[in-house]
This record gives C-alpha cells, structure tokens and sequence, in this order.
C-alpha cells in the first residue's frame, strides 16, 4: 500500500485526477492524504467534494481555510462571500447537504504515528508540540461537529486574539488554533501571529520568520507535511514538506509519496491560469 499526500486542489478536479494517474494512485489499495483547500476558486468544486467523499477510507483530508469558507457562507455567513461564483455549484447541489455534513467532520490535523507524519493545512505556532496541537485541534472539531457551529462560524474570522496563551478560552481560542492551522505563514520572533504577510520567504518584514523556521519551535523534531502556501512552492526542509505549488495559478499539483524511508514528490504541470489579483 502506498501513502500519498496532495497538495491544495481548489476544485482542479480535472488537474487532480491526472495527478493521482500519474502517480499511479489505486483507490483499493492506496491511502491518501489532502493537505485541504479542496475547494474555491478553481471552476469544479463539487466534483472534488463529491470524488473524495466516495474514496471513503482511503482518503484523508484536513480542513484548509477556503473549506472552512464554503461551511460558513452555507452557515449563513454572507461577511466574505465570494464574487466570482465558484461555489456556486456546490451550493445548489441536490447533494449539497451530505457534502457539507461530510466536509464538516473533516480533522482540523492528522497525526499517523506508524508513518511518523503530522498533517495541517497551514502550520504550528512555535509553543505547540505535538500533543498540545493535537489537543487544540481537537477542541475545534468538536465545535465544527456540533450544534455550535452556526455560531462558530459567525465569529470565525479575524487575526485576533495572535499569541498563544493555554488560558485562552472560548471564541478567542477557538479562532487562534483555527488561524494557526488553516492561515499561518510567518511568525514575530516572540511567536506571535504574522497573519497578514502572505509573500515567499525574503518579502516579509523585517525580523518575521517562517513559522516552521522558528529556532524554538516545540514541533522541530516532528515531521510534518502541509499546503496553504503557494508563493513558498514546493519545499522539503526544517523537518517539513510544503506541498502546494500553486495548480490554480497554473503551477503544478504535486503529491509526496510517505511510506518510503525519503519520501519522493511528484509533481503534475496544471495548464491553467488566474489572475492572483482577482482574489487580492
């Protein structure tokens, strides 16, 4: 059996099911992992949602910041809808309601002990370890999957409370693990938050660092896989891979091979292209 790990698909379905032939993906045999963003943007949301919902078992996905989007407009959040009607299509389906509920109980992190592979969307503050991440994720799953999370998603976003404190509680806390897992990018030197630097590594401002590059990163010894950050591309180092390469920007969509003592990633030229200043 092999293990996959996905980089950010954004409805790409057409670029998504090349990437799995190419890489020669079985999905009897074959497990894989989303590094979540499955949807908006691209122009097939929905037959993404719906071709990873039927790979039952065999996939895993976690929850990207554009996921949590999609929930919270279907939630009522009409703040930040989009514009340009690239859910649109998921939002009418007749199967609108199984997906959703699907894509709901998605984790917010996955951890294979076997594999020794940690997976999020975004990052990890610096302070967080693996348990302490595990355990705040987990916190926001089970809001995501119950009855509060109509009013979660109503407070959802902001880049506030942006530095971490075990005593915060409630929406503050709810919202900074959220941000850290879907959003993070940079860090301040004392762990804060640098939420709104969205540039490759060099175009931060001064003294701001990767999160993963952070010298006192708790999670140093843990390997882990992520997406979110198509302006960095594909990197293997600090103990991390970072896997999307920007398929919706005409990039590629590149897949990591995990159960191989060095894992190998494969990448899939993705033909199309947006203009990233539609979405500034």
């Amino acid at each position: 059996m092999a293990v996959y790990a996905i980089g950010d698909i954004q409805g790409c379905y057409d670029e998504l099911r090349r990437a799995l032939d190419d890489a020669g993906f079985e999905p009897g045999h074959d497990r894989l992992w989303c590094v979540g963003d499955l949807v908006n943007r691209g122009p097939r949301s929905l037959e993404v949602l719906r071709f990873m919902r039927g790979l039952g078992d065999a996939a895993v996905c976690v929850l990207g910041n554009h996921d949590l989007h999609l929930l919270a407009i279907a939630a009522g959040n009409q703040h930040k809808h989009d514009d340009h009607g690239s859910l649109a299509a998921v939002l009418a389906a007749p199967d609108r309601d199984e997906l959703l509920h699907w894509l709901r109980h998605r984790p917010l992190l996955h951890y294979d002990p076997a594999l020794a592979f940690l997976m999020v969307h975004a990052g990890l503050p610096p302070q967080w370890d693996l348990d302490t991440a595990s355990a705040c994720a987990r916190e926001v799953e089970e809001v995501l999957r119950g009855s509060g999370h109509v009013d979660y998603f109503v407070h959802m976003y902001g880049n506030k409370p942006d530095r971490w404190d075990p005593a915060l509680a409630g929406m503050d806390r709810w919202r900074f693990i959220t941000n850290c897992l879907t959003r993070l990018r940079f860090c301040e030197p004392d762990g804060r938050l640098a939420l709104k630097e969205k540039g490759p590594p060099g175009s931060q401002a001064r003294g701001r660092m990767p999160w993963f590059a952070h010298p006192e990163r708790a999670s140093h010894a843990q390997r882990i896989v992520f997406g979110h950050w198509s302006t960095l591309g594909y990197l293997a180092g600090h103990n991390v891979w970072a896997l999307d390469t920007g398929c919706l920007w005409g990039g590629a969509l590149t897949m990591l091979r995990l159960d191989q003592p060095a894992p190998a990633a494969h990448s899939t030229p993705c033909p199309g292209w947006q203009d990233p200043a539609r979405f500034a």
